[in-house]
């Protein structure tokens, strides 16, 4: 677990620098800009660690799931090829992911007045500003970001079921030492907040009227 809790950290990390030094420095400027060059990419690098923060929970839970479900084989299964290929598989996942937004967002036409309303470059505040009708995209930035989080939230839900389903039909005196639930409930209480941030949508049409 601590092998993913590193990756995780790190990308937790990186996650916050990309919008809080911006963000810093612009509280101490009266007028607050940046170019569409650093918009984009500041957009793909927010989705990228976030699509791989979301990912490496999931990652994690599986590791719960061998540890408590198949503890003897867990040496075996999570040894450090197999980690390292979810790492991997995980940073994959992220760039699909963003490189998936950048793409429905960048070939978008952009009018004045270019003022976005957030603190940081994310999709739907530019959807707001682009001159076409941006329903469609809308619907498939929906649908890209749904899709994830529909798949993760079914993939944790059955893990941690089944880790559930494990810790029950131990005895009573065994649980505490097989595993601190207070660690599970944390981490399942994380992978919450995270798949819950997925489905907060701008509240405005996508349409420009």
């Amino acid at each position: 677990m601590y092998f993913f809790l590193n990756y995780l950290s790190l990308a937790d990390l990186c996650y916050t620098s990309t919008v809080m030094p911006k963000l810093m420095t612009d509280l101490l400027k009266k007028r607050k800009t940046i170019s569409y060059n650093n918009c984009m990419t500041q957009l793909f690098i927010l989705h990228f660690l976030g699509g791989i923060e979301i990912f490496i929970l999931t990652g994690m839970a599986y590791d719960r799931y061998v540890a408590i479900c198949k503890p003897l084989h867990y040496a075996v299964i999570m040894n450090k090829q197999n980690c390292n290929m979810i790492i991997i598989a995980c940073f994959t996942g992220g760039f699909i992911h963003s490189a998936g937004l950048c793409l429905l967002t960048i070939f978008l036409p952009f009018c004045g007045p270019n003022e976005i309303d957030h603190y940081f470059c994310d999709v739907y505040p530019l959807l707001k500003l682009a001159c076409t009708d941006t329903y469609r995209i809308g619907v498939l930035v929906t649908v890209n970001s749904g899709l994830i989080a529909l798949v993760i939230f079914v993939i944790l839900m059955v893990s941690y079921f089944l880790i559930f389903y494990t810790i029950r039909a131990y005895p009573q005196r065994a649980v505490p030492k097989l595993f601190p639930l207070a660690v599970l409930t944390s981490q399942l209480w994380c992978c919450f907040l995270c798949l819950s941030s997925l489905f907060t949508l701008d509240q405005h049409d996508f349409s420009r009227r």
